[in-house]
């Protein structure tokens, strides 16, 4: 897919947390009917396995109450806070361990299979996609190898 207006990768970190951020993204461009269909389907937290679940598990929230909130606006860092403040709060340690499996899922583990078969979809072979992180930042135009974009 062709990079979207207003989504950020998922490396970028809004406080102490990576894909954060790219949440907020998708939410306030599907209310702005600007989010590609090929996005939508990935939406919510029906879908265990699927980011945006991952995420609202490890804030304790429900995704319709973060998407109800960012609605209402503010920015990013108000956002977070009210999630902290009404959700499971994290520890730094947390916090790093949820950085950490989020920027490897794909590499060596239960999700690799379907990696390689997104990547042949994608027709990103021969990129050095060993992540999801990776994959979507390369279907979407951005490097993450020569950005660094781990190190955010």
């Amino acid at each position: 897919m062709p990079q979207v207006s207003g989504l950020r990768s998922p490396y970028v970190k809004v406080g102490r947390l990576v894909y954060f951020g790219r949440m907020l993204d998708k939410i306030r461009l599907h209310a702005g009917g600007q989010l590609p269909a090929g996005y939508q389907a990935n939406l919510g937290d029906a879908r265990p396995n699927l980011f945006d679940a991952r995420c609202c598990r490890l804030l304790g929230l429900n995704y319709a109450d973060v998407a109800a909130r960012t609605l209402q606006g503010g920015t990013d860092g108000e956002i977070l806070a009210w999630c902290i403040a009404h959700g499971t709060p994290r520890t730094d340690d947390e916090c790093n361990a949820w950085n950490r499996f989020m920027m490897k899922i794909g590499w060596r583990d239960d999700r690799s299979t379907v990696l390689q078969e997104r990547i042949r979809e994608y027709d990103l072979t021969g990129k050095p996609v060993e992540t999801f992180f990776d994959l979507i930042d390369y279907d979407e135009g951005r490097d993450p190898v020569m950005a660094k974009a781990w190190l955010w």
